[in-house]
Formats: structure tokens, sequence, C-alpha cells
């Protein structure tokens, strides 16, 4: 199968890297010094699990050097999905499988508006990740895992030939009977950890230690729960008891992507996360205030962030 993982950030980077550390063929698309690093001394990952090296490894900045592929792993930020859709086109042929594994609840409309339903699956994953130089990624947090489903929940071909594939790398992956649920679920817990968090700009062990914080996430949790049912996706009722399990096994100084962006002045997921929670409950006619707050109090930062890069 060949592969190409798109965006190799602290996410695409890990998983991408796993792949090709088994033996898979693995290009990465990635920029700058990034790029040049993993051209010139492959792909270094460190892990919780056991460090190693991609190298040599393979890597370009130019699609059109690589050509149509079987499957295509979405590693970008959530806000840049739709531009990295319109870029990856060149890879995507008729039997190219496309596999987001973004934060928030969008990606995958997002690339069906650009590439076709029939090429797109759901995906998320579960890591604490991030690039700590170029070339160089490092997991910190959670069992690397992967979810995937196809839209319409089928267990097809494909679905079981990507399973297979993450798990002769070792790399633990389910196939959700619901993908929108298991999107939700992620959604419930990343939008909420991530906005308190880059409010609060404290990691994960004062969150859950200071009341004030530790209510705030508690009570994102619920808003965004109350607009999963009112958008009929159906979270299992012990939801928001395992987001708060997961916040408690984080490392004490975990922080989110979205909060280190934010805290870096970097354009950040806000839009993707907690605007995504504000949009769709307008949309839905449930009220969201404390992701309103989160979202009012950080949609400045992140305007003068986007200002700045643009």
């Amino acid at each position: 199968m060949r592969i190409v993982v798109f965006g190799t950030g602290g996410v695409g980077g890990f998983f991408g890297g796993r792949l090709a550390h088994a033996g898979d063929d693995v290009t990465f698309i990635a920029r700058g010094e990034h790029l040049r690093a993993i051209k010139a001394s492959g792909l270094k990952v460190d892990s919780t699990l056991g460090d190693f090296v991609v190298v040599p490894a393979k890597a370009t900045d130019d699609v059109s050097e690589v050509g149509e592929v079987d499957l295509v792993i979405v590693g970008v930020k959530a806000w840049q999905v739709s531009e990295a859709a319109r870029a990856m086109k060149p890879l995507v042929g008729p039997g190219t499988t496309v596999l987001p594994l973004q934060n928030g609840v969008d990606a995958v409309a997002q690339l069906v508006a650009e590439l076709g339903a029939d090429r797109i699956i759901g995906g998320l994953c579960r890591i604490v990740s991030l690039v700590v130089g170029p070339g160089h990624v490092k997991h910190a947090g959670f069992t690397p895992s992967i979810v995937i489903g196809e839209i319409d929940d089928r267990r097809t071909d494909r679905i079981t030939r990507i399973e297979q594939l993450f798990k002769r790398a070792g790399l633990e992956i389910t196939v959700a009977p619901d993908i929108q649920a298991a999107l939700w679920t992620k959604f419930l817990f990343i939008a909420s950890f991530s906005g308190v968090g880059a409010m609060a700009n404290a990691p994960a062990g004062v969150l859950r230690s200071d009341p004030k914080w530790r209510a705030q996430i508690l009570h994102a949790m619920e808003e965004i729960y109350a607009l999963a049912q009112a958008r009929k996706i159906k979270l299992s009722p012990n939801s928001i008891d395992n987001a708060i399990a997961s916040v408690n096994a984080l490392p004490e100084d975990a922080t989110s992507s979205m909060q280190r962006d934010i805290a870096a002045g970097r354009p950040s997921e806000l839009e993707s996360q907690n605007g995504a929670v504000v949009r769709l409950a307008r949309e839905s006619g449930v009220q969201v205030p404390t992701h309103a707050l989160i979202y009012e109090t950080l949609k400045p930062l992140d305007q003068k962030a986007r200002a700045a890069t643009s």
C-alpha cells in the first residue's frame, strides 16, 4: 500500500513514522526546515513506547512528484483541511482512501466537498504529540490509538485493509460502529479541555485540581453533550464521565495543540473547536454559554495571530 502523510506534524509524524518504521511505503508531505531535516537526517520520533528514527525518509513539498496513492492520512490542523483537500488532488485517484485525523467534527464534510464522498472515511486519534524541532516529533501522552469508520458505518474491505495496516505496525486501532458518535465523543473531550486550558493558560494538572477550572471543563462537556443530543448524535450516557477520566489521566504538564498555538501567538483551531460548538448550537437552538465565553475571550488572540501571518 502506498501511503502519503499530508501534514507531518505531531499526529502525522507519529502515526506515519510508525508505519514507515514498520516497513510500509510512506511519503511525508512537509515544508521548510522540517522538510529539509527529514530529507537530510530522517524523521526522529521520541515516544514513551520507544524512540525510533525513520531513515532514509521519503519526504517532499510537491505532491505532483508522488502521484496517486492508496491512502492519504490527513495530518494538518483542522483549519487547514479545506486548503489541504484542494492541494492533495494529484494524490487522489479512483482507488484512493483519505483518512482525516483532525480534532473537531468538520473535516469529513470539508474533504467530501472537495474530493467526493467515495474517497473519504471518518477518523480520529488519541495522542499527545508535537513537533519539538525540525525533523523531530515527540509523543508525550496517552497510548496512541486511532478510530476509523465509513461515513455510513458499513464494514467495507478498505476499512479492514486499513485496520490491518495499522495493526501490523503495532498500533491500536478500532473500527467504530457509529463514526459520528466516535467523532463527537472526542469532540466533547478536546474542545472542552482545549478551550478551558487556553483560557486559563494552564496545563492539565492545574485544570483538574483547581475547582474553578475543573467546573468550567465539566460545564463545557455538558454543553457539547446537550448539543449532540439535539443533533441526534448517539453519544454514550457515560461520555462525560469518560472524558473527565481522560483529563485525569493526562500528564500533569499536558496541554492541547490549540492551547499551545494560542499561547505562542500562532493561528489555532479555535474556530474548529469552540467556534464550531457556538455555530452548531446556534443552528440547533441550544444554549452553550461556557463555549461562547471561551470563544469570545480567545477570538481576538486568534484573529491577531492570523493577521500577523497573512
